[in-house]
This record gives structure tokens, sequence and C-alpha cells, in this order.
């Protein structure tokens, strides 16, 4: 069976918008990723995989039993067609009832943060592992559609976007290095002829970015005094980072006095404290954003 050539791109698309929703929006995109799964070409696929499967009564298997929030596992099927089954069949509940969406992750994927946490972190546990072992699914029974270029929210690369502060930069790579993340620094990648932007996306293959604001240039409104300010370039990654990561999976750090252009006023800084309290920042932004975090390295 053939398919519509932009048919996962737009499922691609939709996830993307999921994962950056806000609380007022998340469920526009949430509907839309389930009208493009009912598409006629995909129903046989789908008919197979929900066939003998009772959503109600693998969440009521699944009631929750323990006493703190969060603290519940869902006890998934082995075989991996009946949890595409029932993801399917989940994704299909959420978007008739959004709420729900945010619901179940307060109980399994709940973040501690605000309830759009919960549901990115359902977003990136679920939704997201659906969708690319979905099209696997698809392909693997004769489908010739094309690849599903899905974020890489359980890959372990971080971005750090740096200007001339090497002591911060080493200090977050090395501590992301600690809690079991890959940090990516651009200079130590190979060149191979790239220009910087072209550097950047070559390496840009991760789940999360960390952006460090230092005081390393000075600039100002024509006839007014100089201030301290981040380097150019490192703006233009933020910015870079925000559209293809999402603002939920962007940390910036601020150490020193830096001023940043009002454009960016939306995009909340933490200030990286001599007393390493940044550490525990960035950890709980990582496991906002679906991370697995162990605390008791974090705490160390």
């Amino acid at each position: 069976m053939s398919h519509s050539p932009d048919l996962f791109d737009k499922i691609n698309n939709a996830v993307l918008d999921l994962q950056s929703a806000q609380y007022q929006s998340y469920d526009r995109p949430l509907k839309t990723l389930s009208h493009l799964l009912r598409s006629p070409e995909l129903l046989p696929y789908n008919e197979q995989l929900v066939y003998g499967l009772d959503l109600d009564a693998f969440l009521a298997k699944n009631e929750p039993r323990a006493s703190m929030v969060g603290g519940d596992k869902l006890a998934w099927p082995v075989e991996p067609e009946k949890v595409l089954g029932l993801t399917l069949l989940l994704i299909e509940r959420f978007a008739e009832k959004p709420h729900d969406m945010a619901s179940f992750g307060h109980t399994y994927y709940y973040t501690g943060r605000k309830i759009i946490g919960d549901v990115r972190a359902v977003t990136s546990q679920v939704i997201i592992p659906f969708a690319r072992d979905y099209k696997a699914y698809i392909m693997s029974h004769g489908s010739s559609a094309p690849a599903l270029a899905l974020p890489s929210s359980h890959n372990n690369k971080v971005f750090i976007v740096h200007g001339h502060d090497g002591e911060a930069r080493e200090k977050v790579a090395r501590y992301l290095e600690k809690i079991g993340f890959a940090p990516i620094i651009l200079h130590e990648q190979a060149n191979r002829g790239l220009t910087v932007i072209e550097k950047v996306e070559a390496n840009s293959d991760v789940g999360f970015a960390v952006v460090l604001l230092t005081p390393d240039d000075e600039g100002c409104k024509k006839g007014e005094t100089p201030e301290p300010r981040a380097r150019q370039n490192v703006l233009l990654e933020l910015g870079y980072f925000i559209g293809k990561l999402g603002r939920d999976r962007v940390c910036a750090f601020q150490r020193g006095t830096v001023n940043t252009p009002s454009d960016f006023a939306g995009v909340v800084w933490s200030a990286m404290d001599e007393s390493n309290g940044w550490k525990q920042e960035l950890a709980r932004e990582l496991s906002a954003a679906g991370y697995t975090i162990d605390w008791n390295t974090v705490m160390k």
C-alpha cells in the first residue's frame, strides 16, 4: 500500500508542535496527531494493532497504588505490537479529552513542575517513542514511507552554547558527563569545511541545549554607554535551538552581569552561581524534559 509522501512529515510536525505547546494550546496538536493517525491509508495497520485490545482494562489494571504522586509505573505488555496498539488508543482518548493526558502524566510521569511539564513528559516518554516505532512497524509491513525525523528526546547528547568563558563551559560539560549525558561542544567537532552555522546544524542531533550567557562583549545603542553582553553567535545559537527543540528543552545560565536583548524577554535565565545551585536547576530542567535523573549523583 502506498502512502502520501508528506504524511509522516505531518505526523512529525504534530509531535513537534505537541512537544513545544503551552497548557492553553496542547489540545490542538494532539487532535491533529490523532486525525493524521486515522488517515485511510493507515487504517489497515491500525486495525491490526488494536485488535483485541481493551484500553479501559489496561488502565484499570494499572490503577494507581503508590502514595506518592508520580510513584506509579505502567505495566506495559511485553509484545511491542500491543504497546503500539494501546498507545494508539491512548492518543485517541487524549484527543477526545485532552485533560486526560494531563491526568495521565500527573499519575505516571509526574515532573513536580507545572501541568504542561507532565504533558511534555508523556510526549517525550510515550508519544515520541511510539511515533518512531509506529513508522518502523509500517515500513516492516511493506511500506515505502519516508523516514520520520523525530527529535531525539532520549538522546543523551546535550549541546553547549558558549562564548569565551572556558571555565563556565568546562564546568557544565564535566557536570553533564557526571550525571550521564554527552556534552557537544562545537569547537571540538570536525570542521569538514563547514561554516559555523552549518557546523551547528551538523551537530544538532541532540535532545537538549544549555546556553551560557557570559559577559564576553560590550555593546549599546548608538550614543549610549557600552554594557557587557553575550557574544552574538551565542544569541544566534540560542534562537536556533529554541526553534528546533522548543523552549522547554533549552536551559540558559547567566554568569555575571549580561545585558540581554528585549527579543529574548520570554526566555527564563538562571544564575550560574558559585554555590553550584545551577547544577540542581539544570537537573530539574532535564527531568522536566522527560529525562531520568539519578538524584543521588546530582547531590554529590
